[in-house]
């Protein structure tokens, strides 16, 4: 296996985390690599491969050594201002930002769909959003044999997909809110009791929220990201936007509802599909069977997902209100949703280095 040089911009962050343990999973020969981050996490010490790295601050320096890819886990204002700097020095980025995503001049990938687009990078490649990844690998294919007329996609999101922050407050209302067995048990069996479950998710103390604007704990919350002034999330019109790019259909009609759930980790998705042509259900869930990175499963889950490589699929039904199908899956939205799939568009970039090289 040929040598890498790796990068990895957010090292110390949730998903930068899951890079290195995929990296490590997939058994890649790293020559070097490298960890980059904020000054309060400089200094720290990770392990790859039974070996320790020391994270480093990024600055505008950092990329002044061989390195053949970069890995960016962190905010937009950190890609906005530091991948371009890695591109100009001749280093492949692979950004999990949002920032370049729409950007006509940058390829969104995921790789059992749009490989192809990978010929066409100028240094650097997009990895979408988590929702989005889980859904378009089940869109495509479907497109493919049976075109798509409609698509309505409601997300039901984990806490890890906001980060560690995220977790904390979800840990934070558990801690800190009357979830006794005791209390629960008063609230909804005992009969002397009147049944008021509000006494048992109410916070005992006000406590500081990381990330989100509600309570998460015993809770969840009708939006992710910042509400716009047409009433979408951010993470709504991402997934919107991002669903129609890669599949390149930019007439697509499709609408979202991102919802956070009190979950730690594992994205769920129930997407309804109104197709263009007629479907057999049993043709349509062996094309689901047979398509890469999907898993066929009765009752998809988030704990079932947790862990995994494939995109858990199952309650396929017909829609019987018009031409269509309901589905729900459920994703580790931290690898294939995030770090996996980054690394899978590596994978495809060296593989197409070895056969033009080959040639």
């Amino acid at each position: 296996m040929k040598e890498i040089n790796i990068g990895l911009v957010g090292a110390s962050g949730i998903v930068g985390l899951q890079f290195l343990k995929i990296l490590e999973q997939r058994k890649h020969n790293v020559k070097n690599l490298y960890l980059f981050a904020s000054k309060t996490s400089a200094g720290k010490k990770l392990s790859f491969k039974g070996k320790e790295y020391i994270i480093e601050e990024l600055d505008e320096n950092s990329f002044d050594r061989e390195m053949d890819f970069v890995f960016f886990c962190a905010s937009n204002d950190i890609s906005a201002k530091y991948a371009p700097i890695a591109k100009e020095k001749g280093v492949i980025v692979i950004d999990n930002s949002s920032h370049f995503r729409l950007n006509k001049d940058v390829p969104l990938v995921v790789p059992e769909i749009n490989s192809h687009l990978l010929k066409e990078h100028k240094g650097i490649v997009a990895n979408p959003n988590c929702s989005t990844i889980q859904a378009v690998l089940v869109l495509a294919p479907i497109n493919k044999i049976y075109g798509i007329k409609r698509v309505v996609i409601s997300t039901y999101q984990a806490v890890s997909g906001a980060g560690k922050e995220g977790i904390q407050d979800l840990v934070n209302g558990y801690e800190k809110t009357s979830w006794q067995t005791g209390r629960i048990r008063d609230a909804f069996v005992d009969t002397e009791h009147e049944m008021n479950p509000i006494n048992i998710l109410t916070p005992r103390h006000h406590y500081e929220l990381n990330t989100f604007g509600e309570y998460i704990a015993g809770n969840i919350i009708p939006y992710i990201g910042e509400i716009l002034e047409d009433g979408y999330s951010e993470e709504e019109l991402k997934i919107i936007n991002e669903t129609k790019k890669i599949l390149e259909l930019p007439d697509l009609k499709i609408t979202a509802t991102a919802v956070r759930v009190p979950v730690i980790n594992g994205h769920s998705e129930s997407i309804n599909i109104e197709l263009e042509r007629s479907y057999q259900l049993n043709s349509l869930k062996r094309l689901l069977l047979s398509t890469n990175g999907i898993e066929l499963v009765d009752t998809p889950t988030p704990l079932k997902s947790s862990g995994k490589d494939a995109i858990f699929v199952g309650r396929i039904r017909k829609d019987f209100s018009t031409n269509g199908v309901n589905l729900f899956s459920s994703s580790d939205n931290l690898r294939k949703g995030a770090a996996l799939n980054g690394v899978q568009i590596m994978e495809a970039l060296i593989n197409m280095q070895t056969v033009e090289n080959n040639q």
